[in-house]
């Protein structure tokens, strides 16, 4: 009895699941962060109500000032304030930028996304895209209200309105991924909100956001002209009013500062979010 041996077809390669492209996920990601936001409407809300309740308190506390000799000339003080609480509310959502990075890592969302063949800094892009989108409805949003209930009138019109309001964004994108970078470093949501509180608030009062230069005293002065916010406030007042110094090269290097900060941020926070969870 003879047997024949077959040697059977050679078993095709099984082959590996590929991930979909990179614009796809940072697409699905962000769409993921702005439903997240979206049903929460306190969220919503108190993220609306915070900046129009500084916006009355400051109108109210601090609007002597435009009697004084160092306020400029010919101008309110809702209009010397409105770009100064665009800015504050941008750079606030750029803090928010780190504390909603260490919450997805504590809530074990981005450990699951690496079981999957998803590029490791999408999950990043997304965050700093997300945030910027949420960020651009509450400043329109504020924009709109600062024009309908306070008077708010900018010298520039609406042009002018809508470059202080794109500067606000890019500042507020370029702080993101700084915070976005502290997040992935220090992965403690109490930290950062203590580290934001330290750095950010005392920038933003001591330069030229609320009151003119002008009217501080001559060494808190040295100190906020030496602060980079007071440049920032200073650009989107000057578009926003049409004032002088507003032109095409402070915007451009608005524009710089905050792409290098962007570059920056983003090696960084790509370097420290590839350390395991």
């Amino acid at each position: 009895m003879t047997s024949t041996l077959t040697r059977g077809a050679p078993t095709a390669a099984v082959p590996r699941p590929r991930g979909s492209s990179f614009a796809t996920q940072v697409a699905v990601l962000t769409s993921r962060s702005l439903m997240t936001s979206v049903r929460d409407p306190q969220m919503i809300l108190f993220s609306l109500l915070q900046p129009a309740v500084l916006l009355f308190m400051f109108t109210q506390v601090f609007a002597v000032m435009a009697t004084t000799s160092s306020f400029p000339p010919g101008i309110t003080y809702i209009d010397y304030l409105m770009p100064a609480i665009l800015l504050n509310n941008a750079v606030q959502q750029a803090m928010q930028s780190g504390v909603g990075l260490v919450e997805d890592l504590k809530n074990g969302f981005l450990a699951r996304l690496r079981s999957m063949p998803i590029h490791r800094s999408a999950p990043l892009v997304a965050r700093s895209f997300a945030d910027l989108a949420y960020c651009a409805l509450q400043l329109v949003a504020l924009l709109l209200a600062a024009v309908a209930v306070f008077g708010y009138r900018p010298g520039g019109g609406f042009l002018g309105g809508v470059i202080s309001v794109a500067l606000a964004l890019l500042v507020s994108y370029g702080l993101s991924w700084v915070f976005l970078a502290l997040g992935a470093w220090l992965r403690r949501a109490q930290t950062m909100q203590n580290i934001s509180i330290v750095a950010v608030f005392p920038l933003m009062f001591v330069s030229s956001a609320y009151v003119p230069l002008a009217a501080l005293p001559d060494w808190l002065r040295a100190v906020a002209q030496a602060n980079p916010l007071t440049y920032a406030v200073d650009t989107i007042r000057s578009i926003a009013l049409g004032m002088p110094g507003g032109g095409f090269s402070a915007a451009a290097t608005t524009l710089l500062i905050s792409a290098t900060l962007a570059a920056l941020g983003a090696l960084a926070a790509t370097h420290f979010f590839r350390r395991p969870f």
